[in-house]
């Protein structure tokens, strides 16, 4: 399989805290990556890092051959970024939200995009309604529309589906399991939710005090830690009881 991104021995040291200490790995091209661990682990810093919006006090990301540090500009316009806890302008409409992405990302063909991802994702019932006034499984969507805006070949996915109800859950579920593919995109997946993490990621990082303590696929680790879901190796890794 092809590496579209190459991590290698990064570092990022805040003073005298290390954030994330010599990690390394690789994302093949449409291969969606787990990066799981608790809160305060290392796993914002490192996608901080990744997209080129923290300088690492040592190693390098390495996209599409590529060194993030020194193409920042011209490799951006492949990547995009998800986040419940970052919201778009509440003032504006959908429609005005992602214009403004699209001219950013210098898009071509504004209107057709926005109605390819409307029909994709169902908003066409809100697409004129302010953005603040949207339900959460609502913003969850234009956030994702917005994401794909420039159709990127990387994408950054923490907490996708945060807070949604299981039906809106499941819809963006197969949604990122369809486009990846079709678009051939690498996705590094950052989640708290075990059973998204075994349906859509290939390979799982387990990260914990800004080092990856395990690595394989969800079957792997479950097999290889004696439990019954990737859940329980979560909750054992992250307790210190594991060997290893």
């Amino acid at each position: 399989m092809q590496k579209s991104i190459v991590v290698e021995n990064l570092s990022k040291n805040y003073q005298k805290k290390e954030a994330v200490k010599d990690i390394n790995f690789t994302i093949g091209e449409n291969e969606i990556l787990g990066l799981l661990g608790p809160n305060g682990c290392g796993k914002t810093t490192t996608i901080a890092m990744m997209l080129g919006l923290l300088k690492p006090t040592k190693g390098k990301v390495i996209i599409h051959g590529k060194d993030i540090e020194i193409n920042r500009i011209s490799l951006l316009h492949k990547m995009n970024f998800i986040s419940p806890y970052i919201e778009l302008p509440k003032k504006l409409t959908v429609r005005e939200n992602l214009i403004v992405y699209a001219k950013l990302y210098g898009v071509k063909k504004i209107k057709n995009r926005i109605e390819y991802l409307s029909n994709k994702l169902r908003l066409d019932e809100f697409v004129d309604e302010k953005t603040g006034e949207l339900s959460s499984g609502q913003k969850n969507r234009v956030s994702l529309a917005k994401a794909l805006i420039n159709e990127p070949s990387v994408l950054f996915l923490d907490e996708p589906t945060a807070s949604l109800d299981p039906e809106t859950g499941n819809f963006v579920r197969e949604f990122i399991e369809n486009i990846s593919q079709e678009k051939k995109m690498s996705i590094l997946l950052a989640s708290h939710n075990m059973d998204e993490v075994k349906r859509l990621c290939k390979n799982v990082l387990m990260m914990n005090n800004g080092v990856i303590i395990d690595k394989g696929t969800p079957d792997r680790l479950i097999s290889k830690h004696g439990k019954k879901n990737l859940e329980e190796v979560f909750l054992k890794l992250n307790r210190n009881e594991s060997e290893l």
